[in-house]
């Protein structure tokens, strides 16, 4: 699957490129709230005032790259709690105006489906539309999603918008931080992987891509993709070493390591694992620019493609100079669901 175009709205500044061009931003919170740009020009605004934060987000990335390009013929998301605000709004109405009228707009986007829906609406796409909303593995099912539907047509000529969204809900976060999923203590995010305590901080955003399955204009390809659940740490390595046999490549093809490391010391140690299998490898940790949550996967693959194109060298860590062509991802969330992503150029 070819990566013609992308775009992304995070805790940094991606909307303008500031972040790949060396604009990194520091957090000393513990929400990594999304940077938005302008609407105006974007979302006409009687219909961005109506719109919830993850449809706001997922709308201002979708637009410009529909506008650049010609109409896919599928839409595909991942989220795993995109439009729970908005649900939990109007669950809230349903109590306060004791089940008499209520306001639709949060009835319309309470639901997670509600972005790719908008999308199709805006660009009069009649193609396949799905929303994958399978938790810490949305993203993946969307990749999943997207490469079945590449096979399904073979050589005939096709294209796809896929992407992720996640907001930071009140509701959900007060649940993940009661689960000890985040820090209790500030820390910045500067010095976010010397922490030794347990959990991370909340991020969101939202990322998409424009996928063709022939190799013209490309940046970069996502080449392979495996995800799995309750694996032990000794198994960490063999699953990245057989994945890496799956794709016919060895150890010494992958140029640069993405890893999901993320603060929390009950953790980082699959990473560590992975560190150790391939030795001293230029590594970015992407979650200490963006923080944690389900769907950030999608950005890590946001990230591996501009560093293939020569963008965003600053994040790799220990100053290491390399210009990569391999790039494997992989992430987990609790060290429960794992997930291994392979982007070259």
């Amino acid at each position: 699957m070819y990566i013609t175009d992308l775009y992304a709205i995070s805790p940094q500044k991606t909307y303008d490129l500031s972040f790949e061009n060396g604009d990194w931003q520091v957090f000393n919170e513990f929400i990594y709230k999304a940077i938005e740009p302008s609407y105006q020009d974007i979302i006409p605004n009687t219909q961005l005032r109506r719109m919830g934060k993850a449809v706001r987000m997922g709308i201002g990335v979708s637009l410009p790259l529909l506008g650049r390009n010609s109409k896919p013929d599928g839409i595909i998301f991942g989220t795993a709690n995109g439009g729970l605000e908005d649900c939990i709004k109007f669950l809230n109405q349903i109590v306060e105006y004791n089940e008499g009228t209520l306001t639709p707009t949060n009835f319309v986007q309470s639901t997670p489906n509600a972005l790719a829906g908008q999308v199709a609406l805006l660009s009069e796409n009649m193609g396949y539309n799905m929303t994958h909303v399978n938790g810490s593995l949305a993203f993946e099912s969307a990749l999943l999603d997207a490469s079945l539907f590449f096979d399904e047509h073979g050589s005939t000529e096709k294209s796809i918008l896929l992407g992720a969204v996640e907001e930071i809900s009140d509701y959900n976060y007060n649940i993940d931080r009661l689960g000890e999923r985040f820090k209790q203590e500030l820390v910045s995010n500067e010095k976010l992987l010397d922490s030794k305590t347990t959990g991370s901080y909340c991020g969101e955003g939202s990322t998409q891509f424009f996928l063709s399955n022939k190799p013209e204009n490309s940046l970069a390809r996502f080449s392979g993709f495996k995800q799995s659940s309750h694996l032990t740490e000794d198994e960490i390595q063999e699953f990245v070493s057989s994945f890496l046999t799956e794709q016919n490549l060895s150890i010494s093809d992958v140029d640069c390591l993405l890893l999901g490391k993320n603060g929390d010391i009950s953790t980082d140690s699959w990473y560590q694992q992975v560190e150790q299998l391939f030795g001293s490898k230029p590594t970015v940790y992407f979650k200490k620019s963006v923080g944690e949550y389900r769907t950030v996967s999608a950005f890590a693959s946001y990230l591996a493609v501009q560093l293939l194109n020569g963008k965003a060298h600053h994040l790799i860590e220990n100053g290491a100079t390399v210009e990569p062509r391999t790039i494997l991802i992989y992430n987990h969330f609790d060290a429960i669901r794992h997930s291994l992503i392979l982007i070259q150029k």
